[in-house]
């Protein structure tokens, strides 16, 4: 008999958000999280939460609550060479146009997903506990091989209190929801694909700095740096940057003032004056792009733990919701079957991660080497910064609701090269709008 069902490593986004799932449908839950802070909160990320993972959010019954703490829905804005592409979710199709895009700030939005997940009958909220090794077939030890040569099957984990003294926890399932440095990961022996990032990046939140675009989000692709600004709960505005490596020594010495040089430059930017700034400025000089399989017998990974993408498409808050929840989707059936059951689970939880996941990575991994555009990447915002259905499409992939794949159909390309190839289209420009209070939450065009 097992203590719990399954035993999640990492009581943030990833981990509660599959914690609440399996419980719901019965499975017993013990989410273990290293911090003894019930408000700890991840202080690395730019906080934006990509459209697609919204039904997740309204899964959850947190789309409510998010709104009243003040989180700003918001569409994106991207300014290249060849003018703005800017794009408003109702032109799209359900279910995109039901679903914004979301910036909160992790102090706001991780406390939140951590106390929905402890009220969760069938949770167990392990907070001071630390994972310190695996079990394999009901032993603790190094990852041991079945006959054959096949790893054994992951079958629980051992974790620490503060005090030093321990505890084995049997499970069905170990989840590591434990981020891009998964010790979990490492614990198994899960090799880690590295792909080098080209870029380093700073970021700090501001009071009184609006965009002219609302609560939309602003996004300039300078070819090869890039810079962007988020409404976000609070009453503010995240800023950053991410240029290429061969800037560092003029970040070196004085980053935020090298940023404030950066957003003069910027086209329609907002002035960012340190004098406003309210966050500590955060600054990472190298962000690889890792990557591990989601799954082995016993063990499945979830959020950063299984894909770590460059955040210049900030896609982890999201994918982090997205993975946890078709994890639990798939596996919580099974809990009631054999550990065949699960492990097969496990398998099609691997499929779905990789249908929905791997071009996007492929995608976001090949960019952050720091390339310039290249010739199809140029007619694409060409033609989206002049064509309202190429904005739409465009925005549909960076939204993560269709893949790389999906957007260049022979239909999309064929309309790119009319775009480009018509002289009567002209970039249709940069839609402004009053930034909305934290009561009213509405974006009103003012043209453009």
């Amino acid at each position: 008999m097992s203590d719990y069902d399954v035993a999640v490593v990492g009581a943030s986004i990833a981990g509660c958000t599959a914690a609440t799932f399996l419980a719901r449908t019965g499975a017993k839950v013990a989410l273990i999280e290293s911090h003894s802070d019930p408000k700890t909160f991840k202080r690395m990320c730019t906080h934006l939460i990509q459209s697609s993972a919204s039904p997740t959010i309204e899964r959850l019954g947190l789309r409510g609550a998010i709104e009243e703490a003040g989180a700003q829905p918001n569409d994106i804005n991207i300014w290249t060479r060849y003018g703005w592409i800017s794009f408003n979710r109702e032109w799209a199709a359900p279910p995109m146009s039901d679903h914004p895009a979301w910036n909160i700030r992790r102090e706001t939005f991780d406390p939140m997903l951590r106390e929905l997940a402890a009220n969760t009958e069938g949770v167990d909220l392990m907070l001071g506990h630390t994972a310190t090794s695996l079990m394999y077939d009901g032993a603790a030890a190094n990852p041991p091989l079945r006959a054959g040569g096949a790893s054994a099957r992951v079958s629980g984990v051992v974790v620490r209190e503060r005090d030093g003294s321990e505890r084995e926890l049997r499970v069905r399932v170990v989840v590591a929801a434990d981020g891009r440095d998964s010790g979990i990961a490492k614990l198994a022996g899960e090799p880690t694909k590295l792909k080098q990032n080209n870029r380093f990046g700073y970021f700090a939140h501001y009071r009184e700095t609006p965009l002219v675009t609302g609560s939309s989000a602003q996004m300039w692709l300078l070819d090869p740096d890039i810079a962007y600004g988020f409404p976000t709960d609070g009453g503010m505005t995240l800023l950053a940057c991410m240029p290429h490596k061969d800037r560092i020594p003029e970040f070196k010495d004085d980053p935020e003032q090298a940023m404030v040089r950066l957003f003069e430059r910027l086209p329609d930017a907002p002035r960012l004056d340190p004098a406003k700034r309210e966050s500590k400025l955060m600054g990472k000089l190298d962000m690889p792009n890792a990557t591990r399989r989601p799954t082995r017998p016993g063990l499945a990974l979830v959020g950063d733990a299984a894909i770590a993408a460059d955040p210049v498409w900030g896609v982890g808050c999201g994918w982090a919701l997205q993975s946890a929840e078709w994890l639990a989707d798939v596996v919580s059936p099974a809990l009631r079957g054999s550990e065949a059951d699960v492990d097969g689970a496990l398998e099609e939880y691997a499929r779905r991660h990789h249908k929905g996941l791997a071009g996007h990575e492929k995608l976001c991994s090949a960019y952050s080497s720091g390339r310039r555009f290249n010739p199809m990447e140029k007619l694409l915002y060409r033609g989206a910064a002049r064509d309202r259905e190429l904005a739409c499409r465009m925005a549909r992939m960076g939204g993560r609701w269709i893949t790389p794949q999906q957007l260049l159909t022979p239909g999309t390309l064929g309309r790119i090269l009319r775009v480009n190839l018509a002289r009567s289209k002209r970039p249709t420009g940069l839609r402004t709008a009053p930034r909305p209070t934290t009561a009213s939450m509405t974006t009103v065009s003012t043209g453009g």
